[in-house]
């Protein structure tokens, strides 16, 4: 819900409106008039006000310089203006001061709260995305002090708890290294250099190792079936499990399970 601050010479067309326009189901909780520019400045400087919905045409000082005034001012309105004249320069002008609406008089008092609505919902989703961008900077620069730098890891110990935290999802068919590195909150470039300098191999090569080791021991019991290896060991796909399996061993897994298969 935000506040409305209605600003128009005509007392009896602001009041009127005031009292008739169901402000709330436009998303309005509290409604401020001016009946003239000063007081509309009061008003702005004393008051949180969310939308302006203002009238051009007034003596001594228009809305056009009203708005350009709270424009000078920073203040964060969203404005919306009323004119009885269909006049290009002043639409032009309202243009150029970011104003939400534009509505030409005399429109139907369901039309004027409906404008207001639209620029409510706009309004609150600016301000929501707003917030939400400066959650994720606050928590991004959170975690990136938290994280520990590359200096500050054990290459070995680091190594070694990435190869026992493969082991222990090896049965995840997603398991990759981007996933590994965030899990262990480091760069997975800088975790895949330290990883094939103590293993070896990278940890693409060694995932697939250890499946591979996984599924040839699994294949020795007579109780377990190659397409049920297969899954256990992060294959969905068992055409796919059988070639690499090939590649490792030479033979596919149900050949494989033939040759080495333990007793009963």
């Amino acid at each position: 819900m935000m506040n409305l601050l209605m600003v128009n010479d005509a007392v009896l067309e602001l009041h009127t409106m005031e009292k008739t326009i169901e402000w709330e189901k436009y998303g309005i909780e509290k409604v401020y008039t001016a009946d003239n520019a000063s007081a509309a400045r009061l008003i702005i400087k004393d008051t949180p006000i969310d939308i302006l919905l203002c009238d051009i045409e007034m003596p001594m000082e228009n809305g056009i310089s009203l708005i350009r005034w709270i424009r000078a001012g920073q203040y964060d309105i969203d404005s919306i203006l009323l004119t009885c004249h269909a006049d290009f320069t002043y639409a032009k002008e309202a243009l150029t001061l970011n104003c939400c609406e534009y509505i030409l008089l005399p429109a139907k008092y369901e039309d004027i709260g409906l404008n207001v609505q639209k620029v409510v919902k706009e309004r609150a989703r600016r301000i929501h995305d707003s917030r939400l961008q400066e959650f994720g900077e606050t928590w991004i620069r959170s975690m990136q002090d938290s994280l520990p730098s590359e200096e500050s890891t054990n290459p070995k110990e680091t190594v070694s708890q990435c190869a026992a935290y493969i082991m222990k999802n090896i049965s995840d068919e997603a398991l990759n290294v981007a996933d590994i590195a965030a899990h262990f909150y480091l760069n997975a470039i800088y975790l895949n250099r330290i990883f094939k300098r103590e293993k070896g191999m990278n940890i693409s090569q060694w995932i697939i190792r250890e499946r591979m080791l996984l599924a040839a021991e699994l294949l020795k019991n007579p109780s377990n079936t190659a397409i049920a290896v297969a899954i256990r060991v992060g294959y969905s796909n068992y055409p796919y499990f059988s070639t690499v399996f090939k590649k490792y061993y030479g033979c596919t897994p149900s050949q494989y399970a033939e040759k080495n298969r333990l007793p009963d």
